[in-house]
């Protein structure tokens, strides 16, 4: 899980950590590793995207971790607010 560092109002999610469910932690990473290898198929990955100025910039393992914080994330504030995912290419 992100740790948390909030000041004045203003929340800052740290990296995600290695405490926590090791199998959950391993699942996300392997996720994110599969839209990585199949990037000509996913959407999400083609240039101009957040994960396709990624993948210009940074290294594929470090890219992958940040894909996986970045869905725990999607996933912890769909289990806590009890909403419905929306990719955001249907809620445009």
């Amino acid at each position: 899980v992100p740790r948390q560092h909030s000041t004045g109002g203003k929340q800052r999610l740290g990296a995600t950590t290695k405490m926590g469910e090791r199998s959950l932690r391993r699942l996300l990473i392997i996720g994110a590793n599969s839209v990585i290898i199949e990037r000509h198929v996913h959407a999400a990955a083609r240039p101009g995207t957040w994960l396709g100025g990624m993948l210009t910039r940074k290294a594929p393992m470090l890219v992958r971790v940040a894909l996986a914080n970045k869905m725990a994330r999607i996933v912890w504030a769909l289990m806590a607010r009890g909403g419905v995912y929306q990719s955001p290419a249907a809620a445009a």
